[in-house]
């Protein structure tokens, strides 16, 4: 979540433009099985050309808010693990189980209390905040963090770790400035996602799989 409209526009631009770079690369390096994770990039510039909408609608309920939420809530929720599996080493995949299980559970919640109920959007200062009805928070936030996370810092890929421990840090920087509504990090925190993704793409890695 970015601090305004133009922010928003600006921000999901430049992430989104990496994020092309970045599943154009896993292409022509011909690593079919990267591709899903060098997209989330470009899922992430979406979502942020989302919010701007939500922005300048003043927030509410409408299709930018469920959009938003639908990306930010179960399609990230089983995305994120599912693409490190998939990028995954065949040795190395069994490790994921938990993140991916929890992903899959997680995005079946979350899907359902979305159908039930739309979410609901509030331009609070710099920040938006979304109010979602979900049960149990605690648990449910847990499980989120455990699929995306989690699976980030257990992928065998030195570099893939890192990111899991930026997305670690940044998660929780966003959350303490979030509750201060103040401005947001989460555009610099995507574009760094973006940077660490594009060059794991560019960087030779013996072993990953190639399209047949």
């Amino acid at each position: 979540m970015c601090w305004s409209a133009t922010a928003d526009l600006a921000a999901g631009s430049v992430v989104g433009a990496l994020g092309v770079a970045c599943a154009a690369g896993a292409v022509r390096a011909r690593r079919v099985r990267d591709l899903p994770l060098a997209a989330l990039p470009l899922l992430l510039g979406v979502h942020q050309l989302v919010e701007a909408a939500v922005w300048e609608g003043d927030g509410g309920s409408g299709t930018a808010t469920t959009v938003w939420a639908v990306i930010a809530l179960p399609l990230l929720a089983a995305w994120v693990p599912l693409a490190v599996l998939s990028a995954a080493p065949p040795g190395a995949r069994l490790r994921l189980a938990v993140p991916v299980a929890a992903g899959s559970a997680t995005a079946a919640v979350l899907a359902a209390c979305l159908a039930a109920e739309a979410p609901v959007a509030e331009i609070r200062g710099h920040t938006v905040g979304y109010a979602v009805d979900v049960p149990n928070p605690p648990l449910l936030i847990a499980a989120y963090l455990v699929a995306t996370v989690g699976a980030l810092l257990l992928a065998a890929d030195r570099t893939i770790r890192l990111l899991g421990v930026l997305t670690a840090v940044g998660a929780g920087i966003c959350a303490v400035l979030w509750r201060m509504e103040f401005v947001s990090t989460w555009c610099a925190f995507a574009a760094v996602v973006s940077v660490v993704l594009l060059a794991w793409v560019r960087r030779p890695a013996a072993g990953r799989p190639a399209i047949a």
